[in-house]
């Protein structure tokens, strides 16, 4: 049985230092309260602008910090309001002096919730909570109050958030994930529109029909699924609000002029195609496209008449892993795991990623020309990594072992295509491909090792990300990431497969991704080229895929490019192509990428 008695042992607390309900002023000077911490016996609790501590009233008094192995512990703890996201009263209870032995009181409570990062795993976040106990409600409930504004005043967190939950992504537990984190969104005082989809396709229509005056009653949009169903959703919005002009489309570009050792230049006195160009209303995929405007008529076009439209800093996209691959959600948080992606949400976190827009031509080689176009946030790829997703849809029933399965029956078919890319030369990248291509092969393993030191992976508060572009601006960015002065290179010929990189891609297949050092927010493609070469070859190229540090782009048979914009054409028979997970038949096509287009609730990856 509890024995019940008063909180202190001398039968009163330490005076507090707040005095009545005065409203909450950040201004205000240092204050504190003597409390109970539920587990770990009596605390001075004392707050300021920036932070909430307490330190045990017995190390106080002794001027020292006594340990017990009963304690939780006996020096000061701090807790960051960055890190908090709630404060609740939770009315009168019990409260134990120590974890483990010690008595017990009854009094009034409140709980502070917050984060604190795995002890094992630095990019995963883990919930913790404290419980206070006093013998005044009101004081309880006015320390709730106080913390609660001072939360209040950051403008960053989220207050409304639409939820798209797709329960049969992965192995199936969409809603099961939702329900695990739900409590969470619930205890930060942020509303949640909840919908489960009934079927593929419908996130995408629920976006795209969605009106501006209910997107801006949110401040952003959480799938929760995997890359495909996150794809769906950005699609849905970026489909019929980001106004921009066209890439070049690959018969654009056919006026070689000059061959430099590693591709033929092209001319590029060409016009950047706005999408009214195409003669069509409106493209398949593009289903509100029409009147699309670029340059500072767009901007002054928004400014009128309040369309939601992209970018827009103020809504932001999470993304709650639940899929079979979950590429973004390790990308943008380094974890796969569902509790941190919510964490980061409801703490306002932010990072800009950018998006490559894809433009179908044609879809096979005798069709006509009708431009129709998809988003990436990750991935475009073709040959290998369509053919894999083509195969594994036969073998659904198998959830995503379907993938390691169709993987190695596409591997040991080991088809090639013919196709001819062309690619926007890079300034930073010229001195590096010339070493390359003139150094031999003997040479080529020292050069990579060289590339290899230089490498700056992505992580949070990244500098490259952080760097703005010098053709953007908040209020009308550029609505082009190269100009018509931009050298083209072309490289033809039969590749196994033709990859183009929007982040890293990192996954737990591939624990460096595809690229490891592509970034979240730098404006640019990998565009990978994996010519025709013998099976053992490409074997190594994804066992390195696979491998912790390894070199998969350090092959002869292997082109790596960095650039903004490239474009496609196949000949002959014909692969198809995998667009963040999702199928997109085309002959010829024309990539671009947007820096920073779009922000997401996340903080980017500790390691």
């Amino acid at each position: 049985m509890m024995e019940r008695r008063s909180p202190n042992k001398n039968g009163n607390f330490l005076e507090n230092n707040i005095q009545g309900n005065v409203p909450f002023n950040c201004e205000d000077s240092i204050f504190s309260s003597n409390m109970f911490l539920d587990g770990d016996g009596e605390v001075i609790v004392t707050q300021n602008c920036a932070k909430l501590s307490w330190k045990s009233v017995e190390s106080v008094l002794n001027g020292q910090d006594p340990s017990s192995c009963f304690s939780v512990s006996k020096s000061e703890t701090t807790l960051y309001f960055s890190d908090i996201y709630s404060a609740e009263f939770v009315a009168w209870g019990l409260v134990r002096e120590a974890a483990f032995l010690g008595q017990s009181f009854e009094m009034y409570r409140f709980t502070v919730r917050g984060v604190q990062k795995s002890k094992t795993q630095p990019s995963v976040l883990v919930p913790s909570s404290y419980t206070f106990g006093h013998k005044d409600s009101q004081t309880c409930q006015m320390w709730v109050n106080r913390i609660n504004d001072l939360l209040k005043m950051d403008a960053e967190r989220p207050k409304n958030l639409l939820v798209l939950v797709n329960p049969k992504s992965g192995k199936g537990l969409g809603c099961k994930v939702w329900e695990t984190v739900a409590p969470t969104f619930s205890q930060a005082k942020v509303k949640t529109k909840v919908t489960v989809t009934e079927r593929a396709g419908q996130a995408l229509d629920i976006m795209s029909s969605i009106t501006s005056r209910e997107l801006r009653s949110y401040d952003g949009v959480v799938a929760v699924g995997g890359d495909g169903f996150f794809n769906e959703i950005l699609n849905g919005l970026l489909l019929s609000r980001h106004k921009c002009s066209y890439p070049p489309s690959p018969t654009e570009l056919n006026h070689p002029v000059e061959n430099n050792g590693s591709g033929l230049v092209l001319e590029t006195n060409v016009d950047i195609r706005d999408p009214s160009d195409s003669g069509e209303d409106e493209s398949p995929l593009l289903k509100q496209s029409t009147n699309l405007r670029t340059g500072e008529d767009s901007c002054q076009t928004a400014a009128e008449d309040l369309k939601f439209s992209f970018p827009n800093e103020k809504f932001r996209f999470g993304l709650i892993p639940a899929g079979s691959t979950d590429a973004v959600v390790i990308c943008t948080t380094g974890a796969r795991d569902a509790m941190t992606s919510a964490l980061q949400i409801v703490l306002g976190k932010s990072v800009c990623l950018d998006i490559a827009q894809v433009v179908r031509w044609k879809k096979t080689s005798i069709s006509k020309d009708e431009p129709s176009v998809r988003y990436a946030a990750s991935f475009a790829g073709y040959g290998f990594y369509g053919d894999v997703i083509t195969e594994s849809e036969k073998y659904r029933w198998m959830g995503p072992k379907r993938y390691d399965y169709a993987g190695t029956k596409v591997f040991l078919s080991h088809r090639s295509y013919e196709a001819e890319v062309a690619y926007v030369e890079v300034e930073s990248e010229k001195k590096n491909t010339g070493l390359d291509k003139a150094s031999g092969g003997w040479t080529k393993g020292l050069w990579s090792l060289l590339k290899k030191s230089e490498r700056v992976a992505c992580r949070a508060n990244c500098n490259i990300c952080k760097t703005k572009a010098g053709h953007t601006s908040a209020k009308c960015p550029s609505l082009q990431p190269y100009s018509k002065d931009s050298r083209w290179l072309k490289s033809k010929g039969n590749f196994l497969s033709v990859g183009a990189a929007v982040i890293s891609c990192r996954n737990e297949k591939a624990p460096d991704g595809l690229v490891a050092d592509a970034h979240l927010s730098d404006g640019f493609l990998h565009l990978i080229l994996i010519k025709d070469c013998p099976h053992a070859c490409y074997l190594c190229h994804l066992l390195q895929l696979a491998k912790k540090d390894g070199n998969p782009l350090d092959f002869e048979f292997v082109e790596h490019h960095k650039t903004p914009a490239f474009t496609f054409t196949s000949f002959g028979k014909e692969s198809i192509w995998n667009v963040d997970g999702e199928l997109f038949q085309a002959h010829q096509l024309s990539a671009q990428v947007f820096r920073g287009l779009i922000n997401l609730f996340a903080s980017g990856p500790e390691a």
